[in-house]
């Protein structure tokens, strides 16, 4: 009789997303009290991929998500501030966001390279910290981002420089892994897959939960 697979299940996440950081500490917390995998699963944010999109939301989406973010961390006992600077640039005299970014795309291939080395999650969870908590202002410069990577067992300079040597392979395995994520049934983040079924959103976790306790999961 063979051993059973063991459970695992996949993240879809965007260093842009506040929901995304607002999930990430309960799924390290998760990971190590639990026998589950999670695997990471990288892709770039909307205003990315639709460049368009925000221009024709209603107002009060926006009005609901800084609301409901703030409301959401306080809920969770979490330190969170809008980031300066955002990781996505949007050019404040059209409110349109160019194809050229700055940051966003670097963030998430080292968000892969960091994923291929076995450290994915700690390295989202340290990054995102920097970058939402709100203590750190320009987190982009000086050895910010070299100081998180170095708490997630990583070296900044290695993930770079892997990055930087191919980079048209990277930005593949984005789009590979955001054509799984729409395979997965949902185009938002954070979006947990488990066996075929979606759960999107933050306030999802708890029924991510619910259903790897149905599946067997025991504590580590």
């Amino acid at each position: 009789m063979s051993a059973a697979a063991p459970l695992a299940f996949d993240v879809f996440w965007s260093f842009r997303s506040p929901y995304s950081y607002l999930v990430t500490p309960r799924l390290v917390e998760l990971v190590a009290t639990h026998d589950v995998t999670c695997n990471v699963r990288v892709v770039y944010p909307i205003a990315v991929r639709k460049a368009d999109f925000f221009a024709s939301v209603d107002p009060l989406w926006v009005f609901y998500l800084m609301k409901d973010t703030y409301r959401t961390a306080q809920f969770l006992g979490l330190d969170y501030n809008w980031p300066r600077p955002d990781p996505v640039y949007m050019d404040p005299a059209t409110r349109t966001y160019p194809r050229e970014q700055p940051h966003i795309h670097r963030l998430s291939h080292l968000g892969i390279a960091a994923t291929e080395r076995g450290r994915g999650l700690a390295f989202i969870d340290e990054v995102s910290r920097l970058i939402w908590n709100g203590k750190t202002e320009n987190w982009h410069e000086g050895d910010h981002l070299a100081q998180a990577a170095a708490r997630a067992g990583l070296d900044l300079a290695e993930l770079d420089a892997a990055v930087a040597a191919d980079a048209a392979g990277y930005a593949a395995k984005i789009e590979a892994n955001q054509a799984a994520q729409t395979a997965a049934g949902h185009y938002g983040v954070p979006l947990m897959a488990l066996d075929g079924e979606p759960f999107f959103g933050q306030d999802r976790f708890d029924q991510l939960v619910w259903r790897l306790q149905q599946k067997g999961m025991v504590a580590r």
